[in-house]
């Protein structure tokens, strides 16, 4: 009896955790949601800066070294490297993961959105030197 019971539970633990799962991240579909981004930010690969900075290659980047862009002492401070959990802390709410930024966006508060611009953002690698 108690085998039966514990075989039900992981047959519920594996079908809530099937159901739970996020499809898989999107990078044409991050392109879309990319364009709420697109009034600061770009992925020019010339390295050209807009209000915000560029994010060609920001994946694996230390927070606040993208060349010829003036961070604010927060973000400067953060000592953050980028990779898919901070860019996901930081694109659900940018002013609570690092307070003081000058990036005024809300944030996108859709899981499925923000792992979509993540992808998009690993597609866009920092031009070769």
């Amino acid at each position: 009896m108690k085998y039966v019971a514990g075989l039900t539970m992981v047959a519920m633990l594996a079908g809530a955790t099937a159901l739970s799962a996020s499809p898989p991240a999107d990078p044409a579909a991050g392109a879309t949601v990319f364009k709420k981004c697109a009034s600061c930010h770009n992925v020019d690969p010339s390295g050209r800066n807009g209000l915000g900075p560029n994010l060609r290659g920001v994946v694996k980047r230390k927070a606040a070294t993208a060349a010829g862009f003036t961070y604010s002492p927060a973000m400067q401070a953060s000592k953050l490297t980028w990779n898919d959990a901070t860019l996901d802390r930081f694109l659900t709410a940018p002013r609570t993961a690092v307070p003081g930024t000058k990036m005024i966006f809300v944030g996108l508060p859709n899981p499925q959105d923000r792992a979509n611009v993540i992808a998009y953002l690993k597609q866009n690698p920092a031009a070769k030197k």
